[in-house]
């Protein structure tokens, strides 16, 4: 199925989408939209997306985080024995499992996006705070990254499933 633009003089698709009804059919933009200016002369075309983007990828995020940090966690205790980077692997790893099962119903979603965020800060402050001492861009620079990826799409999904 498609989504035709019906102010366009030869009908063309504009985007294919999935059935309708299907999960991923909310993950798609479904409107092209011809909007004029105040004088009404310059059509300016925008796309409108109809989909909750992040908040249905927060729980995916969750999922491939808490594998990023438990995955690091345990490469730098092989590597080099650090007990903190195990224990700090394992932490992260059980807020984003625990944060991943409160996000698949949705009476507990908001809760999960919460607990989500408030982890993603929490590493997020503590590779900032490795990466501003050591000065070393891996693996500080590159966690900060993705833990501050992570807090945006966390943050997003929160405020898209409150209001």
């Amino acid at each position: 199925m498609s989504t035709w633009c019906a102010s366009s003089p030869p009908l063309r698709p504009l985007i294919f989408l999935p059935p309708l009804g299907s999960p991923s059919s909310r993950l798609c933009f479904s409107q092209l939209s011809k909007r004029k200016d105040k004088d009404g002369r310059s059509p300016k075309i925008g796309l409108r997306c109809n989909a909750q983007l992040l908040a249905d990828l927060a729980p995916a995020t969750s999922a491939a985080y808490g594998t990023i940090l438990l995955g690091g966690g345990l490469f730098a205790y092989v590597r080099s024995g650090s007990k903190g980077s195990i224990y700090g692997g394992l932490t992260g790893s059980a807020l984003m499992a625990v944060a991943f099962y409160l996000m698949q119903s949705p009476e507990t979603k908001e809760v999960g996006d919460a607990v989500g965020f408030g982890s993603a800060l929490l590493f997020a402050s503590v590779f900032g705070i490795r990466l501003y001492n050591t000065r070393k861009l891996v693996p500080s620079g590159l966690l900060l990254a993705l833990s501050l990826g992570a807090l945006a799409v966390f943050y997003s999904a929160y405020v898209q499933d409150k209001f």
